[in-house]
Parts: C-alpha cells; structure tokens; sequence
C-alpha cells in the first residue's frame, strides 16, 4: 500500500510499507522536560536511534532511559572521530560524512522493514543537533516528523533568570569554533547573545567578550537542568574547567535597565562611583547599513544618546535610553552635555554621521576632554564610513590614486584659507572630495570653487554630484567640470573633482563609472 506524506523539508515522499522518522527532541538534559509529545513517540517507536563519542555514554540515551521499553531495538550512532585528528584521505569534515551516509543507511534497513524509527536528541533536533545530518539523508525518502524540544539556550536564561531579548532586542547565537574576530565583530554588534559550543573553546570566546565590552555583561551556564550545573560570571571561570555543555549569555539590556531604573532617579539610575565614559561614534552617510558592528554595539551599550537631531533619528530607540537632540551648530555644547553625563557614571554615545573624526564630532568632544574639568573622563572615537568613501563607492573609483579632502564652508576658517589649499591641491594634480559644499547660506562657494580649479584642470574633467549617498533621495551625476552648475549642488550634496588621469567611461549597460588609474605617468 503506498502513501503520500509531508516530509521535513516540504517535498512529498512516496513510501511502500515504509516505517516513519522521527527526530525527537528531549530537551536540555532534565527528563520532566521532555515534552509530552516526544514521550509519546519513543513509546511508540519501534528502535531508538541515538549518537554518542566512542565512549559508548550517550546523553541523549540517558535522557530517555526511563521511557525506553526491553523490546525496543537500540541504534547506537558512534562517531568516529569527535575532536581528535583522522588519517581519513578526506580528512575530519570527510570521515563525518562517511559516518552520516552509513548511520543514515542502518536507519533505513529499518524504515524499509516497515519500523518507527525515533532518532533522539538533546536539546532540539535541527538545533545544533547530530539529528539533522539524519533529516538531510532520510526525510526525502520517507514520512518523517520532528519534535521541537527545550533547547539548552531557553534553559540557560531560565537557570540566570534573565530574560534573553525584550522589545526590539536581536538576539544572536553564535558557535565558539567561530574564529576570534568574527566573534568579537558579532559579539559588538548585536544587542544580546549566546555562545554555543565551549569547551577548547572558551578562551578564544572570553577574549573576544572583552574585546567586544561585553565581558561585564556575559554569564556562564554549564550542564543547565542537568546533574553538576554551573551558574557564574563569564569573567571568573577556570578555562581549564569548561566542559563542552556550557554557554556563554549576554543576556537583555533592555531588561536589565528595566530592573536598575526604580532603584534611583534617572539621572542616577547607572552611576557609579567613578566617571563613565564618553563614545564618540559615526554611523556613516545614511542608515543601519552603514554601521560598522562596534559602532552599532557602542550605540545600543550607552544609557544615552548625545547628537544632532538628524542623526540620532538614525539611530533605534530602546527602552531605558535617554536621547539628547540639539541643533547642527552646538557642537561645543553637545560636547560639554555628553562630558558631564559621563562625569556622572553614564555611558554616554555622541551620535556623529559619517565619520566622527572628518568634519564631525570626535574634533569638538576631545578639545573639549582636554580641559581641566574633564580629563579624567574616558573617551574614544570609533570611526564610520566617510561620505567622500561612500559617494566614490557609488560612482567607481574615482579617489583610487592621491586625493584630499577640503570643506568649502567659510563659517569656522576664512575663505581665503580654503582658496589656498584649493590652489595648492589642485595644483598638485590631486583629486578631491568637497564637503559642506552649499547651503541656503552659503551659495556663492561652489562657482568660485570652480573658477579657482579651472585654472589647472580642463574643462572635461570629470566631477560627481553625490547627493543624499544611502538615503531615500540618493542621486549620483557625473558632469564636466565646466558644466558645474553650483545651483545644483546643496548641504546634502558631496563634490568629487577628478585628477587629470581620471577617466569616465560609459558601459555597454549604460551605466557610467568614474575611476582613477593606481599608476601615475613619469615626467
């Protein structure tokens, strides 16, 4: 008799006579949680399938082991190989895919015989879980259901008795075997997390939490639910101890202000007994896009927000954070607020766009550190994607050779200073990115711009229009510098002016790219 049944991956699978699959999920390690369903199915089940190292001992068996019946026929899965070497010819990766393809086809002696086959897993089956490798090879092949069971992150924030993610918390999970830069990148970006997988791993995992800023927050949670359970600080764990059933937690922020909030006014609701900390931040030309993973981990750390309005609109609102929005002109004043904030124990994030250090915040906040009242204070500046990078990231590469960088706006140096290192770089044959090209105050600066650079380029010389870069009214124009029309340039439009070997060239797509040769010709 055949039968056509739903398989794991959504495909149907024609069986004649054939048993059904099933991957069972038994939860962290404690049998009260085991789902009702997963006790039903072993019941049921006419072999057990389980996997274990070469030892023999396998959790998941033990798990079960008050479910499991005298008649069940028993499979154990023993791994070849678990973290030792292999003189396998296809090395570790291919002595586990021998080992799958063979356990997958003593499962299927069974299924073709007309057996339940349960495949029993800790935690949850297509978690992490050795069930899966079962799944890939069998469930196209036969009627097959898997059971969601506890997993061991739900047990470790269970066992903290802190709560993983709230409001609009990421959470991400992350395996230690990750290398230490990806982790501390992952770790600084995201808003909360969990490392899988320690054991040989731990310290590579701890030095990328302190990299990240994120070991005062991270939580150690070994054998959760299970004989031998371990709850501590991440920072006061022996690595010696770690066994490869633990976690790391960087559990919710959100939660965790929540808590500190009612034990004091807001403006000391995190102070502590010594200063704070000033993070001077750039978020890039436009959105999250454009967030490297330290900046975006320093915004969500900080209890508040310091910027231009503009830019903290930018930036995700969390609960609990505090937001200090001020005009484009203040930048001393946004520099003094964020100072005192950090005097008094706050962690405080000054919102920059592009990057903090070109044009922006990072200069205003450390002159302003540097005065006797503030010294004492902690700060750093993490950079941001420039708009001079972004703007020739969209055109091609027309800032591949020597170029500089000038602001056009006369309102903080004379325009007497700007002629001259317009004269100066252009002379050099250097290309150039022109911020703060126009505003509605400013509308003269651009043509005499072009006048002053007409004198040692020629009028073909390419130069982008570069306006609103990642945002909703991007444009990117390619004009020559003749045809430079200054009333189509505003505050939101950066100015690229080639060198004399930058070349535009249309493509067979019409599209037209814009790019500077690396070589220089001699003489």
């Amino acid at each position: 008799m055949s039968e056509q049944q739903a398989t794991g991956d959504g495909s149907a699978a024609t069986t004649t006579g054939a048993g059904r699959l099933y991957g069972v999920g038994l939860g962290p390690g404690d049998p009260s949680l085991m789902t009702v369903r997963a006790v039903q199915i072993i019941g049921r089940a006419d072999v057990i399938a389980y996997h274990s190292a070469r030892h023999g001992r396998s959790i998941a068996r033990s798990i079960a082991a008050e479910h499991l019946r005298a008649d069940h026929i028993e499979e154990a899965l023993v791994y070849p190989v678990t973290t030792e070497s292999t003189d396998h010819p296809g090395g570790y990766r291919g002595a586990l895919d021998e080992f799958y393809e063979s356990a997958a086809a003593r499962l299927a002696v069974h299924l073709d015989a007309g057996r339940t086959v349960a495949v029993i897993s800790e935690g949850d089956p297509l978690f992490y879980g050795s069930y899966q490798h079962m799944h890939k090879r069998l469930a196209h092949r036969y009627p097959t259901e898997v059971i969601p069971g506890v997993t061991s992150i739900n047990a470790a924030a269970a066992r903290l008795g802190k709560p993983l993610a709230e409001a609009d918390e990421v959470l991400t999970i992350l395996p230690g075997t990750l290398p230490e830069e990806e982790l501390t990148a992952r770790l600084a970006s995201t808003d909360t997390a969990v490392v899988m997988k320690l054991g040989r791993t731990f310290p590579t995992v701890r030095r990328a939490m302190d990299r990240a800023g994120r070991l005062p927050e991270a939580h150690y949670v070994e054998r959760a639910t299970m004989p031998g359970e371990r709850t501590r600080k991440l920072a006061e764990i022996d690595a010696d101890t770690v066994p490869y059933f633990s976690v790391a937690v960087v559990p919710s922020r959100v939660a965790e202000r929540s808590y500190r909030a009612p034990q004091a006014e807001a403006d000391e609701a995190t102070a502590s007994s010594g200063p704070g900390e000033v993070v001077v931040v750039g978020t890039g030309p436009a959105g999250p896009l454009w967030l490297t993973p330290e900046s975006r981990g320093a915004l969500a750390a900080a209890d508040d927000l310091v910027g231009y309005t503009t830019y903290l609109d930018r930036v995700p609102r969390r609960p609990g954070q505090r937001r200090h929005g001020s005009d484009n002109k203040v930048e001393s004043e946004r520099a003094e607020l964020a100072l005192d904030l950090a005097r008094r124990g706050r962690r405080v994030a000054v919102v920059s766009g592009g990057d903090p250090g070109i044009f922006a915040m990072a200069t205003a906040v450390l002159e302003v550190a540097s005065q006797d009242p503030y010294r004492a204070i902690p700060v750093r500046v993490l950079p941001g994607v420039t708009a001079a990078n972004a703007a020739a990231a969209r055109a091609g590469a027309p800032l591949g050779h020597d170029y500089a960088v000038i602001s056009l706006s006369d309102r903080l140096k004379p325009w007497e200073v700007i002629a001259e290192r317009l004269h100066a770089a252009a002379s050099a044959d250097l290309a150039l990115a022109l911020y703060n090209p126009g505003s509605r105050t400013r509308t003269w600066q651009v043509g005499k711009a072009r006048e002053l650079l007409l004198e040692h380029r020629a009028p073909d010389t390419p130069v982008i229009l570069a306006r609103d870069i990642g945002g909703p009214e991007e444009s990117v124009r390619t004009v020559h510098l003749a045809d430079l029309d200054p009333h189509q340039v505003d505050m939101r439009t950066l100015l690229i002016v080639g060198s004399s070997q930058t070349q535009a060239v249309r493509r067979d797509d019409g599209t037209e790219i814009v790019w500077t040769p690396r070589r220089y010709p001699e003489g």
